[in-house]
């Protein structure tokens, strides 16, 4: 994570700077985020960061993980129907 200056603020205040995340840095977070299980906020808050961010990035195709290979859309089944007289 490298980090840039945003401004002057005088003495006794603190800087403020602006943080800069790689593609790979921005997957691997998002990555982490969709396990299952694993809360966005937890995972923000490793980071020190907000979680919006978070899922601002995981709507963007580029950092979002791969989704699991959807199952086959119908799955029938042989079902014998018994009668009685």
């Amino acid at each position: 994570m490298s980090t840039i200056d945003s401004g002057h603020y005088g003495d006794g205040v603190a800087r403020r700077t602006k943080r800069l995340w790689t593609e790979n840095e921005r997957r691997a977070i998002c990555l982490r985020a969709t396990a299952p299980g694993v809360s966005v906020e937890r995972v923000a808050q490793r980071y020190a960061m907000n979680a919006n961010l978070i899922f601002k990035w995981l709507r963007d195709p580029r950092y979002a993980p791969e989704s699991p290979a959807e199952p086959d859309a119908a799955c029938f089944l042989p079902v014998e129907a018994l009668t009685s007289r």
